[in-house]
């Protein structure tokens, strides 16, 4: 690759008791980079992500980032983890806070800065998501859109080198899609390195610098957005495609 790999995944194995999920991964990803994953339900995507960060413990492999092993037993992964960040479909907040107190607390307790300043850095990341004017409000109060958006910006808190984003828009409704898919555009504008699994087609095609077409737990094939949905050149890419009416 012309960029140097911030992510280098090798021959990745993932089983849940007999069902192999992951069959042998390999995926590079350079910096700056927008990578979609796409695939038919069960085909391993959401599996992939979460072994990135640890979520899920790969039976055998690599995980290399920015050259240490992560699945090496001695790694430190929660300091990893502040590097790697991660959005999922389903939000994750602390309905008890605050939407400034759900950003703020990784930041005092992970990072150990001081309330004065999580608040700046809280406040700069709501503004770049723009959200500054809901920093009081709770969970409960917010749209799923809007939801989502505290999500990203509590994640991009911790100053993260890479963003995983497990499905970001799947529990949405389709009018707030495009405010979640805006803050990724500009996060990739910005030089964010992104690993992304979801079905937005569109915005796969227009952001993305490059597409993964899984099924079965492997990789069937690889390359820009227009050759992949222009002329895919393996049938189950094809069919997939079709399938989903693209």
């Amino acid at each position: 690759m012309s960029v140097p790999a911030i992510i280098k995944i090798i021959d990745l194995h993932k089983s849940f008791g007999n069902l192999e999920v992951l069959k042998g991964i390999d995926v590079t990803l350079g910096e700056s980079e927008l990578v979609f994953i796409l695939g038919p339900s069960g085909s391993g995507k959401s599996t992939l992500l979460r072994c990135c960060n640890r979520l899920e413990q790969a039976q055998r492999g690599q995980i290399l980032f920015d050259g240490t092993d992560i699945l090496k037993p001695d790694t430190e992964i929660n300091a990893i983890r502040q590097q790697i960040g991660m959005v999922f479909q389903s939000f994750n907040l602390y309905p008890h806070l605050s939407v400034l107190g759900n950003i703020c607390l990784a930041l005092r307790k992970v990072k150990k800065f001081s309330k004065k300043q999580a608040r700046e850095i809280a406040f700069h990341q709501l503004e770049r998501v723009g959200l500054v004017d809901k920093s009081d409000n709770f969970p409960s109060e917010l749209s799923g859109g809007q939801q989502q958006r505290v999500a990203i910006a509590r994640a991009l808190a911790l100053d993260p080198k890479v963003m995983l984003f497990d499905e970001p828009t799947s529990a949405l409704d389709p009018e707030l899609v495009g405010d979640v898919l805006g803050v990724m555009k500009d996060l990739k504008n910005s030089g964010m390195t992104m690993l992304v699994v979801s079905h937005e087609m569109r915005f796969a095609r227009s952001a993305a610098d490059r597409i993964i077409f899984m099924d079965g737990g492997n990789i069937v094939e690889e390359g820009p957005p227009e050759q992949m949905f222009d002329n895919p050149q393996h049938q189950r890419t094809r069919s997939f495609l079709q399938q989903v009416g693209y």
